[in-house]
């Protein structure tokens, strides 16, 4: 492979050895495409802590932004300068707006009050698990890795239970429009779209609920900023409220059902985990690097910077893989073997600099906890089907079913 190509399928359905042959051939590189590429671990980590590096496309230039087919991106472009910018996520911004949007919501996520989450996340955990116990083959996407962050962080937005399973269809969309414009359909556009309209008119009218009955919770508390002063606009205030749930579980799930699928392919792995406890953080962090549930994020250059001998210039854009990172070898011995006591893990799983992601303690309690109870109340977790299928998303990389059967 001499360039990074996304449209290639197998960026989704196996990767690793993708990920390996470019980082090992071609580890910064130009595409025919119009953008850079980076692969190793070192260079990846460097441009996330560039300042150098923006996550805002505003910042690139029309002339050296990527050749993509179509004119989606340019009808974007000016909707965005058309409506002053604030309908954009936090994710998409740099300083000053990310570090105010972002610490409205980041007092939601501390350790503490992650920590105060554990008896209801194992609940959820174990109310999923005894359905399926002894019970014949399960789609643990579907009843375990989808179901429980989405309890969770609906039960942090206090967002109805009845209206859960309403955005199964909607967020997934969401998940798929963040790959490449030019990887998606005519349909996959619509369906992003719509998806968009779906969650703005669903925020909107709770928006208005919560404002006549405001409660303790993290949507009461954006909308309490909103309307305190000038610290979040209308605008702002839909994009977090939408952010917040469709990357409060997304990315979960992902992390979730890949962790499932490594330990019920690694039955000594299963086996020493169910019976250590003590091993549950290092193979959480494990879990993380080789599932990498975002596989790839994107930069557009303020300042011209150098990696490898490459002058990557001042509006460019460039494709981090974070997936390629996570299995570098001069990072990580036997990168491609599953090793739950790897003590030293400097992966990327959740990025790093000031865009690591706001939800990673989170994500590792939902991650643990619905893993520890699983082993604990079994005996055994294995495959229905070896034939196992993902989704076609290559950033937001995921499992689209995965049939199992656990014994107890």
């Amino acid at each position: 492979m001499n360039y990074y190509d996304p449209a290639d399928p197998r960026w989704s359905t196996d990767p690793g050895p993708l990920f390996d042959e470019i980082r090992e051939s071609a580890p910064v590189h130009f595409t025919p495409g119009g953008y850079w590429v980076v692969a190793r671990h070192a260079d990846c980590l460097a441009l996330l802590r560039s300042r150098d590096a923006s996550a805002d496309s505003l910042n690139l230039d029309e002339a050296k932004r990527p050749r993509l087919r179509g004119t989606r991106r340019d009808e974007q472009l000016a909707m965005i300068r058309a409506t002053g910018n604030d309908t954009r996520p936090f994710l998409f911004r740099d300083p000053p707006d990310h570090t105010r949007l972002r610490g409205l919501v980041q007092r939601a996520f501390t350790p503490r009050r992650v920590h105060e989450l554990t008896p209801f996340v194992r609940v959820k955990a174990r109310e999923a698990i005894e359905r399926h116990l002894d019970d014949g083959p399960f789609d643990a996407v579907e009843e375990l890795a989808w179901s429980l962050p989405v309890s969770v962080i609906c039960e942090m937005l206090a967002i109805p239970k009845e209206d859960h399973q309403k955005f199964h269809a909607e967020s997934a969309m969401l998940a798929r429009g963040l790959d490449p414009d030019f990887l998606l359909s005519d349909d996959d556009h619509a369906a992003r779209d719509a998806a968009i309209l779906y969650f703005g008119v669903y925020f909107h009218e709770l928006f208005a609920e919560r404002r006549r009955h405001p409660g303790d919770d993290l949507l009461s508390a954006l909308i309490s900023a909103r309307d305190s002063g000038d610290q979040l606009s209308e605008g702002e205030l839909l994009s977090t409220a939408i952010l917040i749930l469709v990357a409060g579980h997304e990315t979960t799930m992902n992390l979730i059902s890949g962790s499932l699928l490594l330990l019920a392919r690694n039955e000594r792995a299963q086996s020493e985990l169910r019976h250590d406890p003590s091993l549950d953080r290092t193979a959480t962090e494990e879990m993380l690097r080789m599932v990498s549930p975002v596989q790839l994020t994107g930069r557009s250059m303020v300042n011209d910077v150098e990696l490898d001998g490459n002058v990557i210039e001042k509006g460019s854009f460039v494709f981090v893989l974070l997936g390629a990172a996570n299995r570098d070898p001069d990072v990580f011995e036997r990168p491609t073997e599953l090793n739950i006591r790897r003590e030293l893990n400097p992966h990327l799983g959740f990025g790093f600099g000031l865009h690591h992601c706001l939800g990673a303690p989170l994500a590792r309690l939902e991650s643990s906890v619905a893993i520890r109870e699983l082993l604990d109340a079994t005996t055994s977790i294995s495959l229905h089907d070896e034939r196992v299928r993902y989704r076609p998303n290559i950033v937001l990389r995921g499992l689209e079913s995965l049939s199992i059967s656990i014994r107890s």
